[in-house]
């Protein structure tokens, strides 16, 4: 369905719901929009969140002439452990044959992804598993909310070979520093670009948002920015900075320390205001980074 996601162009939801797996989760938007949804459009009554299949959805994309960015479940995780790996075989099955679309396939599970791409069946040379990596027309990306979850996700994830790696740096938690750590934009497995090639950082939005430094966004766009990487800032989310605490307000450390005291640190304190994910925009330094990839 045609989604307000700004990194991509449309939603493919096969498979919806999900559970809880680390900080990010606390928040989570599609676990409110099932609760909106609960007894409609296949969202279980009792359970809306629970994960479900949609056989009906999954040649979806085949219908859509128009060639289109996907977000592959964007209400779920295609490699949750209540997803079986037939479901995941239907789902991936449908991307291979659709080759004018490009399928964006994001997880959190990404050690299920590597198992599921490495088992022994997958690497028989006649099974069609192994063709539909040639194509170019899927990216696999991690969550990383925070600098744990980089340095557990990523690493993972560019050892499973796939068109593009990207990382969704959202809700963004903490600092994360990924250029020292992880390679940007290099290739150096055999045809497969072993670094990430394309990174989405945002704020959260919706009740409870956390505020995000905004250094935090800065530094990840310089890394970008030094190793020609595209960068794409998603939004601010709930919290705004501004050049002074507003009625409601907070100051934020470059730690995550929060406070309502009128003290800036050495200036190192950010003042951040709530003023909704529409007011608060996605300008970085005055301007839209809507960078992204180059598709095949």
């Amino acid at each position: 369905m045609t989604t307000k996601i700004e990194w991509c162009e449309e939603t493919w939801n096969p498979i919806t719901g999900c559970s809880p797996v680390s900080e990010g989760c606390e928040h989570c938007y599609a676990r409110r929009m099932a609760q909106r949804l609960k007894g409609r459009y296949g969202y279980p009554e009792d359970d809306p969140f629970r994960v479900t299949f949609h056989p009906d959805r999954l040649e979806q994309p085949l219908k859509w002439k128009k060639p289109r960015m996907i977000f592959v479940c964007s209400m779920g995780d295609l490699f949750h452990p209540d997803v079986d790996w037939l479901t995941i075989d239907n789902v991936l099955n449908t991307c291979w044959r659709a080759t004018r679309h490009t399928f964006l396939v994001l997880t959190k599970r990404i050690e299920a992804a590597w198992y599921y791409f490495r088992s022994p069946i997958f690497l028989t040379p006649d099974h069609w598993r192994r063709e539909f990596l040639d194509r170019g027309n899927i990216w696999l990306g991690v969550t990383a909310e925070n600098q744990q979850r980089a340095d557990e996700r990523i690493p993972i994830l560019l050892q499973i070979p796939a068109a593009k790696h990207f990382v969704s740096i959202e809700p963004m938690l903490g600092p994360v520093q990924i250029r020292g750590n992880y390679h940007l934009g290099e290739q150096t497995i055999g045809s497969w670009p072993q670094g990430l090639d394309w990174v989405i950082l945002g704020g959260e939005s919706g009740p409870g948002a956390r505020p995000m430094h905004p250094d935090w966004a800065r530094s990840v766009r310089d890394q970008c920015q030094a190793a020609g990487v595209p960068f794409f800032f998603k939004q601010w989310g709930e919290w705004k900075p501004y050049s002074k605490r507003l009625g409601g307000g907070i100051f934020i450390k470059p730690d995550g320390t929060k406070t309502c005291q009128g003290e800036y640190w050495d200036g190192q304190a950010a003042a951040m205001n709530r003023l909704g994910k529409k007011a608060a925009g996605r300008l970085l330094d005055g301007r839209e980074w809507n960078e992204r990839p180059e598709t095949e």
